[in-house]
């Protein structure tokens, strides 16, 4: 189930349809009420959020969805309007997969709810954790990263930042977003050190470094190939 959270009923009624007529169940809605009592009905594959709605707005109720042990891993893909970059930062440090940027195109729709479904199950997992993408490999039990086999050593912050990109890849975090969910909420560092992290991160893991991609004016994303 895909839920459509849109206060514009020909809009929404648009998105549903799209979505149904290429073989997604979906259901629209129009507010963050009405959202989160389907919700407590039957929890979504995917939502698309809005950023402009009546009362309480798209960020705010993305802050719930990410805050809720219900909700927090269901992929979530906002709308912005056009030109409103503050909103698609926002969104992204507040835990959103992806965003549309109004007016968009149906078919465009289609696709990135394709896309974020395809990784949100993350990197190849298997039960003990172990994450793969590639040549390389990252065991949180054991607290290693290998590189076609061969042993790498990371610092912890190194480990933590490249355990969060590869359980998504294809997510775009920004540096805010990378800075509190690995230094925590109360680190009052620059945003500068997220990229001095991420450039020793690129030299120790050599050719698998290019798995980690740079979304410019954005911040950093874990490529699913080099």
């Amino acid at each position: 189930m895909i839920y459509c959270v849109e206060d514009d009923a020909a809009i929404r009624d648009i998105e549903v349809y799209a979505l149904r007529s290429t073989g997604f169940e979906a259901e629209g809605l129009g507010s963050g009420e009405e959202l989160f009592a389907a919700v407590r009905k039957r929890l979504p594959e995917l939502i698309i959020l809005d950023v402009m709605l009546p009362g309480e707005d798209g960020l705010e109720i993305l802050k719930r969805i990410r805050f809720s042990a219900l909700t927090r891993s269901v992929p979530v893909i906002m709308a912005t309007a056009r030109g409103e970059e503050y909103d698609k930062i926002t969104g992204l440090d507040s835990g959103a997969d992806d965003y549309l940027v109004k007016p968009f195109g149906m078919m465009e729709m289609v696709s990135r709810v394709r896309a974020v479904l395809r990784r949100a199950g993350g990197a190849a997992q298997g039960g003990d954790g172990r994450l793969e993408l590639g040549a390389l490999a990252l065991d949180p039990a054991s607290h290693t990263v290998t590189v076609d086999g061969e042993a790498v050593t990371l610092t912890l912050k190194e480990f933590e930042l490249l355990r969060t990109m590869m359980a998504k890849p294809g997510v775009v975090f920004t540096r805010d977003r990378l800075l509190s969910e690995i230094w925590g909420t109360d680190y009052d560092g620059e945003t500068r050190t997220v990229d001095v992290h991420i450039r020793t991160l690129r030299q120790k893991l050599g050719g698998a470094g290019a798995l980690i991609g740079t979304v410019r004016g954005v911040g950093y994303r874990m490529e699913a190939q080099p």
